[in-house]
């Protein structure tokens, strides 16, 4: 109940009246879009409040000398709460953008500032066509509370629009927009109402979606309601929204009030879908006079989550008989079970000198097997069985935004069998934003694997930045579970270990939720050293595991076994 948020991944707003673009750039009324009955009025149903005050949000002025964005874009709505339902409190800010269709290639962005005036930028995401060629942009991000950094607080912002070599602002003419700490959602002028899901939960096999609605309250909301459909509008079902005043404290411990200061109203609704595959829906807002409409009656939510499946899997450097037969079977199984992410192990290549021979990196030749190649980012770290350039690597179907790779290990002898190298790939999962992955190959306790694992979480926790959404610390450490390396993971209080969440929750809880005298005794039979870590302040949680090259599935391609863990977002 208390993972969601009003403007979850897919927001859509209807503007159900003569659209007064003001405040984008310069304000004042940029135009209105053809008459709804042909006649060149606005139909008799359809609310004129076209000099209603804006609402009561905050401005503060910071000038911005470029281009002002007249019409090509502007601020929907925007959410600044403050969650507490883990026990760390974190900061989750939202904005919903809609702007012209200029072209194809844009970059979008919320320039933005803390309460105590630290200026960063925000990247936003496309998210659905809108009328009149428009779209819809969504730009978010979690900031936790930690001991070095306090929450934003207060928040100042424009958003940006650059296109064909043009940049366009909505600052509010040069006054910029704010939202309040821990306020909740905040409708820019213009907007009566914005409707989201806020997150779908299965119930015995059952889907169970939640759709809130932002409401303006001076449009004098009587009843909202959610009209739906699970067959493409061949029969409809309505839902009665609540207009709760504990939604906030009830969803995530926020303190924000239902109404809040800006006079936004949030109503809920729970949709029981059964076992349907996606769903349709909009939000009616019936007042005195009219009922207003959100704009996407044709819009799809699809049920289906949107899932990360990632794969890791050390290769046993080139000492497994029938090689090439074993590579065009990880590529298959790479392939058939859809896998996103694949973090590699003791990938060999040639030493030729120490000069490596790109044409036989393991790496190099799986990807080359697969029926679309994907992204690879890999660096060796030292001499493999004598003859081999070995290192590690990721595979990604998803573009990787960079790459790095450092030394993790004390030495960075080349000739030392404990060089330990680990690569980054930030990878653009769409849908769900940023995410980090470490593919490592760690040495054994008594070989310096409590220096290589500080090391490789320091450097984790740095490239942690506001707009990652997970990070992933994926391959062989060397540790067997419930050893002296598994306690000091376990210790950290960042990574959890998700394949055993996956695959069994109540052991999973005794070790790293509770840490109950005996949790060792959970893991008594489990011998695994590869592992998949989570941040446990990454946006996705675990869905499904699965071990992958033993003797019943795929057969055997290296002295270790795969571990696929499937995600999806929270």
């Amino acid at each position: 109940m208390r993972n969601g948020g009003v403007l979850g991944l897919a927001a859509y707003v209807r503007f159900e009246y003569p659209r007064a673009w003001g405040r984008t750039g310069s304000g004042g009324v940029q135009r209105s879009p053809p008459s709804r009955d042909g006649a060149g009025q606005w139909p008799s149903t359809v609310p004129d409040v076209r000099n209603l005050p804006p609402a009561s949000v905050e401005w503060v002025g910071w000038q911005i000398s470029s281009e002002q964005g007249v019409g090509k874009i502007r601020l929907v709505c925007a959410q600044n709460v403050i969650a507490r339902g883990t026990g760390r409190a974190t900061q989750r800010l939202v904005f919903l953008i809609r702007l012209a269709n200029l072209a194809f290639e844009k970059h979008v962005d919320v320039v933005w500032a803390t309460e105590l005036g630290e200026w960063q930028e925000l990247p936003a995401r496309f998210q659905v066509d809108a009328p009149d060629n428009e779209e819809y942009w969504l730009a978010d991000t979690e900031l936790p509370l930690t001991g070095e950094r306090p929450l934003p607080g207060n928040v100042e912002f424009a958003l940006r629009y650059r296109v064909q070599g043009k940049e366009y602002w909505d600052n509010n003419d040069g006054r910029n927009h704010s939202i309040q700490a821990d306020s909740g959602v905040a409708l820019a002028w213009g907007t009566p109402l914005a409707s989201s899901v806020l997150r779908r939960r299965s119930m015995d096999g059952s889907t169970v979606l939640s759709v809130g609605a932002a409401v303006d309250a001076r449009v004098g909301a009587r009843r909202v309601t959610v009209h739906w459909s699970t067959d493409d509008w061949q029969s409809t079902r309505t839902t009665s929204c609540r207009l709760r005043t504990d939604f906030w404290d009830d969803e995530l411990r926020s303190n924000a009030r239902n109404p809040n200061q800006y006079g936004v109203q949030i109503w809920d609704a729970q949709l029981h879908l059964q076992r349907a595959r996606d769903a349709r829906y909009r939000v009616a807002c019936e007042t005195a006079h009219q009922t207003l409409w959100d704009e996407y009656a044709n819009c799809r939510y699809g049920l289906r989550p949107v899932l990360l499946r990632v794969l890791a899997l050390n290769l046993h450097c080139y000492q497994e008989p029938d090689q090439q037969h074993k590579f065009r079977l990880i590529a298959r199984a790479i392939d058939e079970l859809q896998v996103d992410v694949v973090c590699l192990q003791e990938v060999a290549e040639n030493w030729n000198g120490g000069a490596g021979d790109w044409g036989s990196n393991s790496a190099r030749i799986i990807n080359e097997h697969l029926r679309r190649p994907y992204q690879l980012a890999t660096d060796w770290s030292h001499l493999g069985f004598d003859r081999y350039r070995e290192g590690v690597a990721v595979l990604s179907r998803h573009p990787i935004l960079r790459q790095e790779s450092r030394y993790v290990s004390a030495s960075g002898d080349p000739y030392s069998i404990h060089a330990r190298r680990a690569v980054l790939a930030q990878l653009n999962v769409p849908s769900l934003g940023r995410v980090n992955v470490f593919s490592t190959h760690l040495s054994w306790w008594k070989d310096g694997f409590a220096e290589q694992f500080g090391n490789l979480r320091d450097w984790a926790r740095d490239a942690h930045t506001r707009h990652v959404k997970a990070t992933l610390l994926c391959g062989d450490f060397n540790a067997e579970a419930g050893s002296r390396g598994y306690e000091l993971v376990l210790d950290s209080g960042e990574y959890d270990d998700t394949f055993l969440a996956a695959t069994r929750p109540h052991a999973f809880t005794e070790v790293f939720r509770r840490r109950t005298a005996n949790w060792r005794d959970h893991l008594r039979d489990d011998h695994r050293i590869d592992y998949l870590f989570m941040r446990r302040a990454s946006g996705l949680r675990v869905d499904s595991a699965r071990e992958v090259f033993t003797e019943h599935d795929f057969g055997r391609v290296s002295d270790h076994i795969g571990y696929m863990v499937t995600f999806a977002a929270k």
